[in-house]
């Protein structure tokens, strides 16, 4: 084995995508604290997603303490009544 070799570790954690009354794409990781960013586009807002979720990961503390992702659920809310 070649000690030059690194070994990675893939994790998937959930995301929220949303848009503000401007159009930019606000995305949001829950597993941890203040884990947000945005972008003009989907894609670079994806690409800045990962870059901060990296930058928690790097942070022994907030790594060490994930919140647990228990599911996503929607619910209605009747108005007007």
């Amino acid at each position: 084995m070649n000690t030059d070799d690194v070994y990675m570790k893939s994790i998937h954690v959930p995301i929220i995508i949303e848009t503000d009354e401007d159009g930019v794409f606000i995305v949001s990781c829950p597993q941890f604290k203040g884990c947000h960013t945005y972008g003009k586009t989907i894609d670079e807002a994806l690409v800045r997603i990962r870059e901060v979720i990296e930058l928690c990961m790097e942070d022994s503390e907030a790594s060490d303490h994930l919140n647990t992702f228990v599911g996503f659920r929607e619910v209605e809310i009747v108005s007007g009544a």
